[in-house]
């Protein structure tokens, strides 16, 4: 065996844990940028804080321009004036490029995360370039002075510091950047003439120093001041936003409900306004069989209106939490059966056939019984309506290890994927048309579901388009 391939695994084995420690520092440092420095943010904040930004940027165009303008002029007068040309052509290299940048992004149409944060590095790279061309200028004045009061590049500096915290907060990422350069070329100005010269503590040269550190405080609390001004102003954007969206929310389901009661509502009385209309009339006062059709066409539809009424009282009770339930130990195949032949007349008119397969033994829950009755009405009715002309309605009472689990399967047109939140929501339907084939006030699953939750138990379903769809209850197991 070779010597050398024990080393080779060490290598190996090294190199992995460095790749594991780079992974965790990068995860770390992620972490930090998101949460504690809050680097990350949602498409639309994101979009604003680039737009407010750039807009800020063009703003200050003619601003920014008088201070370099100036900045030469007294370079070249003072110190040298090819090197004040050099440093103004580099820096205006730099501002053609912002101001580029900040004119594509005004025309900007939005809307895409990917193109906001590539918009936001693109600002965070011209920041760089500007930032540098700033450190640049202001390093070489500070040399051609050489050691001693450097006041005239400390306070450009201390300018440039103070106009990015008061301009540049939009984006932190490229406060950060210009504050630490700022800062790295501010405290390495009266470093370097400590390190030339070595003088004691009594010289000016540590007091300005320590002028350097007070005055790098002050921009640094500026900053964090504004910075924390502006993203308040984005909470509190994000807050009034999310309201708006909340208010927009209750205002679709405010349509929608009187959009599906009043449709509810117009059918029946419809109806019962024409059969007590032919009454009133006497023309059918020699027909009683007639008559007796007529009434009976005006008693099924008041019962419907009934049933609305019921489900909206029901629907404020489960929203107040003031629903009331009685339980007691019931035979619950005892109880399906009974809801089987309440809706066999119903299923009769759609030509549908109800088919119930019971457990062999009995099946007892607690559980409110005029409730359940409730659910399993609905979902039978449910069924029924939806299954074709012929058709047969399957419900099956089986026993689990957890409970209790009823299956109510039909062969109709089945539910589409995607649909869950209208099958069970409020005043909602999969098809919510005027001209849909089912009424209902789209209320019943919804109330099903509350209900079969206070019971601990759980409604869901499955389907297929086409061939039909299973609604599944399991109750909780029976505790005697």
């Amino acid at each position: 065996m070779d010597a050398g391939h024990p080393s080779v695994t060490v290598a190996q084995g090294d190199g992995s844990t460095h790749r594991g420690l780079r992974m965790t520092l990068a995860l770390w440092m992620r972490r930090v940028g998101r949460h504690t420095l809050r680097f990350e943010a949602g498409s639309t904040r994101l979009e604003k804080q680039v737009r407010d930004y750039s807009g800020g940027g063009l703003a200050l165009f003619w601003k920014r321009q008088g201070i370099y303008a100036g900045a030469a002029f007294l370079c070249s007068y003072y110190y040298s004036f090819q090197i004040s040309v050099l440093c103004y052509l580099f820096i205006q290299i730099t501002e053609f490029y912002d101001t580029g940048l900040s004119l594509r992004i005004r025309t900007w149409k939005g809307g895409s995360l990917r193109q906001a944060r590539r918009y936001r590095n693109l600002l965070l790279l011209s920041s760089v370039f500007s930032s540098t061309a700033i450190c640049v200028f202001i390093s070489l004045v500070a040399r051609m002075e050489g050691v001693g009061n450097h006041f005239m590049p400390l306070f450009f500096l201390f300018a440039a510091g103070l106009f990015a915290a008061v301009n540049n907060h939009q984006i932190p990422q490229i406060l950060y950047l210009r504050l630490a350069m700022y800062i790295a070329v501010f405290l390495y100005i009266p470093i370097k003439d400590l390190w030339v010269v070595n003088p004691p503590l009594t010289s000016v040269l540590w007091l300005q120093l320590a002028t350097c550190i007070y005055v790098l405080f002050f921009v640094v609390e500026c900053s964090t001041i504004f910075l924390g001004f502006y993203r308040r102003g984005l909470d509190q954007l994000d807050a009034l936003r999310l309201e708006r969206d909340r208010v927009q929310a209750a205002y679709d389901v405010k349509s929608q409900f009187v959009s599906v009661v009043s449709h509810e509502l117009r059918t029946p009385l419809t109806s019962i306004n024409g059969a007590l209309g032919l009454l009133r009339t006497g023309a059918y006062a020699g027909d009683p069989e007639k008559a007796r059709s007529i009434l009976e066409v005006a008693h099924k539809n008041s019962m419907r209106l009934s049933a609305l009424i019921n489900d909206l009282l029901d629907l404020q009770k489960l929203e107040a939490g003031h629903m009331s339930y009685s339980f007691d130990r019931i035979d619950l195949p005892d109880l399906v059966e009974e809801s089987i032949e309440s809706i066999s007349g119903f299923a009769e008119t759609y030509g549908v056939k109800l088919e119930f397969t019971a457990p062999p033994t009995a099946v007892f829950i607690s559980a409110d019984r005029a409730r359940i009755q409730q659910v399993l009405d609905n979902l039978l009715s449910n069924a029924v309506k939806f299954s074709h002309r012929g058709g047969t309605v399957e419900i099956r009472l089986e026993t689990t290890a957890n409970g209790t689990r009823l299956h109510v399967r039909d062969h109709g047109t089945g539910i589409p994927e995607g649909a869950r939140e209208k099958v069970f929501g409020k005043f909602s339907q999969v098809d919510s048309s005027d001209r849909r084939a089912h009424g209902g006030t789209g209320l019943g699953l919804a109330i099903a579901q509350e209900i079969m939750q206070a019971h601990g138990g759980s409604i869901d379903y499955t389907s297929q388009i086409g061939k039909g769809t299973t609604f599944t209850i399991d109750f909780p197991q029976d505790v005697q």
